[in-house]
């Protein structure tokens, strides 16, 4: 399925975010091998992580797709979807 570069940056938002969960549950909870994390809290946050890696193979599995159907450099386009999706007001459209 072909993707627009707006949605990559759509997608790459959403792992973003998701990734900010992870870490945000890390802070939270403290480092697990400091205290024992409770079962809920091990349940939190093994579905955050999970959550994340699959947004982020997803994303990344788009843009090869589209680098690849557009003829572009792979690396760029990642670089470009992270730069839009993380700092919107620093790219022009």
């Amino acid at each position: 399925m072909a993707h627009t570069f707006e949605v990559l940056v759509t997608m790459q938002q959403a792992a973003d975010e998701a990734h900010a969960r992870v870490l945000a549950l890390r802070d939270e909870y403290g480092p697990p091998t400091a205290a024992a994390w409770s079962d809920e809290q091990t349940a939190a946050y093994e579905q955050a992580w999970r959550e994340w890696r699959k947004l982020g193979s997803e994303v990344q599995a788009a843009i090869t797709e589209h680098a690849s159907e557009q003829g572009l450099g792979r690396y760029d386009v990642e670089m470009d979807v992270k730069k839009k999706a993380r700092h919107p007001e620093a790219v022009a459209s």
